[in-house]
């Protein structure tokens, strides 16, 4: 049964799933879109997204502990300094007055090697800057 379980394993065991979405995430936010499969984005976006609203919510707020604290979040899930001040400096403020939906995802079609079904996983762009 599969009762209270969340999460994807993506055919993986514990470490190698938490550094494969590590991975996907700090490149989706070094590049602002990725190549991948369906089951993977789908691991990802959710993470992507609530990273997005914690550095979005730090900055907001007037308490210096609470950004600090923030930034100490996204730092253990993403192990990378440059990528969480990019988050922070960044993509943060580009979403300030978006209440959500950061993330979208075109499908592309399947693979050729396997079939396995790819999209691409992008950060929407603006509005008002275009």
């Amino acid at each position: 049964m599969r009762h209270r379980l969340a999460g994807k394993h993506l055919g993986r065991n514990h470490n190698q799933r938490k550094m494969l979405r590590r991975n996907l995430l700090n490149q989706l936010f070094l590049h602002e879109r990725i190549t991948t499969t369906e089951a993977k984005a789908d691991a990802i976006r959710a993470e992507a997204e609530k990273m997005i609203t914690i550095a979005k919510r730090s900055l907001a707020h007037e308490d210096k502990n609470r950004a600090v604290h923030g930034r100490r979040i996204l730092f253990s899930r993403l192990n990378d300094r440059d990528m969480v001040l990019k988050v922070f400096d960044e993509i943060a403020p580009r979403y300030e007055t978006r209440p959500g939906g950061y993330t979208r995802v075109y499908k592309l079609g399947p693979r050729k090697g396997d079939a396995a079904p790819m999209v691409l996983l992008e950060l929407v762009k603006d509005e008002e800057a275009e």
